[in-house]
């Protein structure tokens, strides 16, 4: 067998490393003469990209557990300052969901430790091999995920610094700690939106001491360091769009650009927002703003939205200002505002632009222009109940004849406003908006109809005409939403619903769209 493998391995090897080349003439994709980017899918260990080779990064905060009692209801975990158990009390353990979006591959993955103890795994696993700090585990993860479980550790010394790894990459993660298919998806794309790999919704950073570090026991619970969104965009030569948490303090800022200016590429450039979305009350950096707007006196009582649209102009400006300061300049920095697409230029151009003379120092005017189409059971003319017995072409021909004119036109009143400013029109995300609301969710036929419309091929030239529209109303940059995910009731936000997929009418529109 061994004969009749290696030949097999080393044709396979050669493919691998020459095939694209000789089936190929196309240059490598140029990321800085496109303009497509993409919303990154949030660090969970529910993600079905699995951006990185050590798996372990997406995995929750440890969980206690004691026999007899309910689930997550063991005693207080004692942890160190990077997340790490220090000491389990008699009887407990502790653990952590891996993988549970399903969509990684299955093989001997490899655990990596320091310390002393016992670490085991839950379902879909079976042990291979095992010695202090080391362990080879066969994980059949494609449709759930498993448990990494702590279930002894010595006080003394403690495990900690655990990786698991994919298969095939335990002597590579370290200098390569991507996964080289995440890094071919997106490979030419002009722009890295990182809204979610930075929880930015609702976000309990204040100080940089608050901040996520490369060390950290995972990075679900703050998101992804600076250090490695930094290392990302240099890999991809692709530009990074971070947003700043809605707590942050000015220090926080300047010493955020500080890092970015001292490792990001020079060739490549910086759009910095303040949050995401803070015109969203479903959001708490929205409560947030309006009650600094209250404080502040700005706007009317009666309309308290107003005020949060003053405050995030002139926070805005604030966290420009320190990004200057630490970054040592403008010539590299997008400073991008951003509110609602829908609404008309009222908001855009007198609640934030024209505020305290906002328009002044912003470079870029941001809208997420989606194909908006939620059905809820209350809505005059697309009632869920009776949309979901709609055929999928019923559904795209609603898109592409009423959802995606009334789009354009919020491109081009938008355009005008960015116009008048001297501002570059971008969108801050993008793409279809196929979702049941208020309701509207949780009907049992809605949900497989609209999943069904996101993957028919039509969908595909609907994007297609949706990109081109951007284009020619004058649009910018624009960052689709999202990256990898899988469809549920909440939305089929992914191009791709997993990391095993290597296309889709979505997914193949955006790329060819982005090679134009």
């Amino acid at each position: 067998m061994m004969n009749t493998l290696r030949p097999r391995f080393t044709l396979c090897l050669l493919l691998a490393l020459f095939l694209p080349r000789l089936t190929r003439c196309e240059p490598t994709p140029n990321a800085a003469a496109n303009r497509l980017g993409i919303n990154l899918s949030g660090l969970v260990d529910w993600n079905t990209e699995h951006p990185f080779v050590d798996v372990f990064r997406l995995a929750r905060q440890w969980i206690s557990q004691q026999p007899g009692q309910p689930w997550g209801k063991g005693p207080g975990l004692e942890v160190d300052t990077q997340g790490w158990v220090k000491r389990l009390e008699p009887g407990c353990f502790a653990e952590t969901p891996i993988l549970t979006g399903g969509h990684a591959p299955v093989g001997d993955y490899v655990c990596l430790y320091e310390g002393e103890g016992e670490i085991q795994f839950g379902a879909h696993s079976q042990v291979v091999a095992r010695e202090p700090g080391r362990i080879v585990v066969h994980l059949d993860p494609r449709q759930a995920g498993t448990f990494v479980q702590l279930r002894q550790t010595n006080p003394e010394k403690p495990i900690r610094n655990v990786r698991v790894l994919m298969p095939g990459f335990e002597k590579t993660y370290r200098a390569e700690p991507f996964s080289p298919a995440f890094l071919n998806r997106w490979r030419g794309f002009n722009t890295l939106r990182f809204m979610d790999w930075m929880e930015t919704n609702g976000s309990k950073q204040r100080d940089w001491a608050d901040r996520p570090r490369p060390e950290d026991a995972t990075w679900s619970v703050k998101g992804a360091p600076v250090e490695v969104m930094v290392d990302l965009c240099n890999r991809l030569q692709a530009n990074p769009w971070f947003c700043l948490p809605h707590l942050a303090g000015d220090d926080y800022v300047r010493q955020f650009a500080a890092v970015v200016r001292q490792r990001l590429d020079p060739s490549l450039k910086v759009y910095v927002e303040y949050s995401n979305e803070v015109w969203n009350g479903m959001f708490e950096q929205h409560r947030y703003a309006e009650a600094q707007g209250k404080r502040l006196g700005l706007g009317p009582k009666e309309r308290p939205w107003e005020g949060a649209a003053q405050f995030h102009a002139r926070r805005s400006m604030e966290i420009f200002r320190a990004w200057e300061q630490g970054f040592g300049g403008r010539d590299r920095l997008v400073r991008v505002i951003a509110w609602q697409a829908a609404g008309g230029a009222y908001w855009t151009d007198q609640m934030l632009l024209s505020f305290e003379e906002a328009g002044k120092h912003c470079d870029a005017l941001a809208i997420a222009p989606y194909l908006t189409f939620m059905p809820s059971p209350e809505a005059k003319g697309l009632r869920s109940d009776d949309v979901a017995h709609w055929s999928v072409e019923q559904v795209l021909d609603r898109v592409e004849t009423q959802a995606l004119p009334e789009c354009v036109g919020w491109m081009k009143e938008q355009k005008a406003v960015a116009a008048k400013y001297g501002l570059k029109l971008v969108a801050y995300e993008a793409g279809q908006h196929l979702v049941g609301v208020a309701g509207g969710e949780n009907n049992e036929l809605l949900t497989p109809l609209l999943i069904a419309a996101n993957h028919h091929p039509r969908m595909g030239a609907i994007y297609t005409k949706y990109l081109d529209a951007w284009r020619g109303q004058g649009g910018d940059l624009m960052c689709l939403f999202s990256s990898v995910s899988a469809s549920s009731k909440w939305g089929s936000w992914g191009l791709l619903e997993g990391a095993d997929e290597t296309g889709s009418p979505k997914f193949d529109a955006v790329r060819a769209a982005n090679g134009r």
